[in-house]
């Protein structure tokens, strides 16, 4: 990956503190709340004064409040942007881009953050945009798992699987993600993931935290959560999400993938 951005005309840093230094706007795309702040506070601390910091992965909203003030505190600013969508709408710049924070900070990023998907959505102060993104993920998981299990019941009652989505393309329950995902949950092919089921799982667990700080009833969703956790062992960790179609096999269908 960094030979391809190199040439595509990135520049590539020997260190963190060595890119921050280098553009008044950082974005940073790590795999979780404390690599984020590993990254930024202690590996290119010296270097972000006077940055604004764009930060898009998606971690937990009370990670995303404590980098802002720790960011403050070095006299740089910061806005939480996380996007919905994946590789095709990122190569097709056309991702969703939510913001989370000031709007004066928003302004000076809107030109960086319009090139990754049209214009930004300014939802709040830090955390809303990740409560957001942690809200539509959800919605990911949930839908997707339902619909697993509808595919795996019409299937073993012996209806043909385009008889049952016919109907349900008709009626106000159908969700385009279904389509999406049903080539590879009949060929069983869940490989070249654009979202792997290990990100899907942290992030339903990201949301089951942030809904219980909010005193919210999670119990239906903790089920999923617990199915989400046997992905590992299956193997199913770095395939596209839609492999927990496997999961929610009977046991016979479970071992015969595995």
């Amino acid at each position: 990956m960094p030979r391809r951005l190199v040439a595509a005309g990135a520049q590539l840093a020997s260190s963190p503190a060595e890119a921050v230094a280098a553009g008044e706007l950082v974005i940073t795309v790590l795999s979780d709340g404390p690599i984020t702040a590993e990254v930024l506070l202690n590996q290119a601390g010296t270097a972000l004064p006077g940055r604004l910091v764009l930060q898009v992965a998606t971690i937990a909203p009370a990670e995303s409040r404590d980098l802002a003030i720790a960011l403050q505190q070095r006299s740089a600013r910061y806005l939480e942007t996380p996007v919905l969508g994946s590789r095709p709408e990122a190569l097709a710049g056309c991702l969703q881009v939510m913001v989370g924070g000031e709007l004066a900070d928003l302004e000076r990023a809107r030109p960086v953050l319009m090139a990754l998907g049209g214009e930004p959505r300014h939802l709040g102060p830090v955390g809303a945009a990740l409560h957001t993104k942690l809200a539509l993920n959800q919605l990911i998981a949930s839908l997707t798992h339902s619909f697993s299990l509808a595919l795996h019941v019409v299937q073993q009652a012996g209806v043909e699987v385009e008889t049952f989505m016919a109907i349900l393309r008709e009626s106000a329950l159908y969700a385009p993600t279904f389509d999406k995902k049903l080539a590879k949950e009949l060929a069983d092919d869940y490989s070249n993931p654009n979202f792997p089921t290990a990100h899907l799982r942290k992030d339903l667990q990201l949301f089951l935290t942030a809904a219980a700080a909010l005193q919210l009833e999670t119990q239906g969703l903790r089920g999923l959560a617990e199915l989400l956790e046997r992905a590992t062992a299956a193997g199913l960790d770095e395939l596209d999400y839609s492999s927990l179609h496997r999961l929610t096999g009977t046991t016979s269908t479970q071992r015969a993938s595995g």
